[in-house]
């Protein structure tokens, strides 16, 4: 089997889709590129590669260790069975979903995954918003169960190299919609500019990498509305291009809280959603969604995140 990552071979062509964006958006969308916001996203691209390349060893050793303990086991040749990349590539992404559903819903994996949330920019820029902690966060967790199943630790490399890829292009406001049985299956630039959204109705939405059909499936999808115009970035904006603290704001966040927090909270501020807090002072997306419908005089309507009704008619 090749001994290569394809993001080696897809940089190129991100380096040209960003440029063909700025061309694209000095004419259509003049804000949509901020010189400090794009050093910062580069910024970030580079420290998350390099973040990468100290501990993915560490990871693939993990990996290969675990899998001494497969569950069903392919062959010495196991990089030959046509059948395997795209079961293994599938399997992948739903990996992907859940992880990406509990980096929204518990504050340790916030903690790392808001990087790539911090933009108020969408652009394919954002996309290299990478973190640089996912090591110390223990995001791995999520994949290394296909490598017990019988999955070799490199197929799953290869695989979850080509869902980061795919996952590029879908940061843009270029594109508006694809063909409907596209947005019916797959993530699109539509799908995912909901999930980069703090609009209450679009908050802690679409978590699909590749599949959209996930999110459709596990009751987490919402379509992008014309009527709700979208706002990027997080809740409480960071207001600064520092990048270190953009990197590292959200863990500085949880030391504070578990710091002066009584000890009955203190593990709660590490497992319980963004925005929540032992004395109520700060809000989760559930309460901000459900101060929201109650604005609106839809009260009766379920507020949950996990409850609310994709895609339905809110009042006006």
């Amino acid at each position: 089997m090749p001994n290569f990552s394809p993001i080696d071979y897809a940089v190129p062509g991100f380096v040209v889709l960003v440029l063909l964006e700025m061309v694209w958006a000095r004419r259509r969308r003049p804000d949509a590129y901020e010189p400090r916001d794009t050093l910062t996203s580069l910024a970030f691209g580079l420290g998350s590669t390099a973040a990468g390349a100290l501990t993915g060893g560490i990871v693939f050793a993990l990996s290969m260790y675990l899998y001494q303990f497969r569950l069903f086991d392919f062959g010495p040749d196991w990089w030959t069975i046509w059948w395997l990349w795209p079961l293994c590539f599938v399997l992948d992404d739903l990996a992907y979903y859940w992880f990406h559903r509990c980096a929204h819903r518990i504050r340790w994996f916030w903690a790392s995954h808001v990087n790539h949330h911090s933009s108020q920019h969408y652009n394919l820029s954002t996309a290299l918003r990478q973190t640089w902690s996912g090591f110390i966060a223990l995001t791995f967790i999520f994949r290394i169960p296909l490598a017990v199943l019988g999955f070799h630790p490199a197929m799953i490399l290869f695989v979850g190299a080509f869902n980061l890829i795919y996952q590029f292009w879908i940061h843009t406001e270029a594109i508006g919609r694809m063909p409907r049985w596209f947005e019916a299956v797959m993530n699109t630039p539509s799908h995912h500019r909901v999930h980069h959204a703090t609009n209450p109705l679009y908050l802690d939405r679409n978590y699909a990498g590749t599949f959209i059909v996930w999110d459709r499936l596990f009751g987490t999808f919402q379509e992008e509305r014309a009527s709700e115009r979208i706002r990027y970035g997080i809740v409480k904006q960071l207001g600064s291009f520092n990048l270190l603290w953009a990197v590292f704001h959200e863990w500085i966040g949880i030391a504070q809280d578990v710091w002066r927090a009584p000890w009955r909270y203190k593990f709660s501020y590490l497992w319980r959603p963004p925005g929540w807090s032992h004395d109520g002072r700060r809000d989760t997306s559930d309460m901000i969604r459900a101060r929201w419908l109650e604005r609106r005089g839809d009260t009766a309507k379920p507020v949950a995140a996990e409850n609310l009704i994709a895609g339905e008619d809110l009042p006006a």
